[in-house]
């Protein structure tokens, strides 16, 4: 079984910074993409960041020049730098992986979410 476990969230205020952390673990062969996905109350889940193994990085629109991500491959760990908070950012952040586990199985994994809340 892979599981992936986010850390870092918590209520900061507008302007504010954060950074999310995502460990893999588990019966892991591989992993190929992995990323961050955000859901807030009343809307649907949506793609933050993104990041292939071989570097290629997609942001959502909204917070491109705000967010960085990143990945420590060796680790199986993904990070997300969120700067410049806004109240628009509030949600349930959520770390995704595809890969492979050590039966050759395909997967698409979920963390379990952390909570982001910007406010004053």
């Amino acid at each position: 079984q892979v599981r992936l476990v986010e850390s870092g969230g918590g209520l900061v205020q507008p302007g504010g910074s954060l950074r999310l952390t995502c460990v893999a673990s588990g019966n892991i062969l591989r992993l190929f993409a992995m990323g961050w996905y955000r859901q807030a109350p009343g809307k649907e889940r949506e793609l933050v960041a993104g990041m292939s193994n071989g570097g290629d990085i997609k942001y959502a629109d909204s917070v491109k020049g705000r967010f960085t991500i990143s990945r420590d491959m060796p680790h199986n760990t993904v990070y997300l730098q969120m700067n410049s908070l806004n109240p628009e950012d509030t949600a349930v952040y959520y770390c995704n992986a595809d890969g492979f586990n050590t039966d050759y199985q395909p997967g698409n994994y979920w963390g379990q979410g952390t909570q982001v809340t910007v406010s004053s």
